[in-house]
């Protein structure tokens, strides 16, 4: 499980730093800058969940298995629906199709608090391993 965990921390950093090069190099010509700063975010969101992801992939050894996947499931459902999300909002908005909208203003926040409740379980299942 862990060689696992930490490969799915690499490959989501590993794409974040392709995203965050294709915003800033590919779409700086095609979105607007409200646009451009939403995609960053996402991008933003992505590296910080990476990282957070080696880190769970690191400590696993330490924790019950059952809560490290439920971790793990919560950052990468999280990274789908917040990051994700995000994307794909920036994207549609170059076409000026916002009929998508309403759907991701709800899938946004579903992400966002799958990446709180993963820090959260991170937290409370690490201080109680402590000795």
């Amino acid at each position: 499980m862990r060689k696992q965990i930490i490969l799915i921390g690499v490959v989501t950093g590993l794409l974040g730093i392709v995203l965050g090069a294709f915003g800033a190099h590919g779409l700086q010509t095609v979105l607007n800058e409200t646009a451009i700063k939403s995609f960053e975010t996402g991008v933003r969101y992505q590296m910080y969940h990476a990282l957070f992801l080696l880190f769970v992939g690191i400590i696993s050894n330490q924790l019950p298995l059952k809560k490290v996947k439920k971790i793990v499931r919560l950052t990468v459902v999280g990274l789908i629906a917040f990051s994700g999300s995000i994307y794909v909002f920036s994207l549609v908005s170059m076409v000026n199709t916002i009929e998508i909208w309403p759907v991701l203003r709800l899938v946004t926040p579903v992400g966002g608090l799958c990446f709180i409740a993963a820090w959260l379980l991170l937290g409370l299942t690490s201080y109680k391993s402590l000795k």
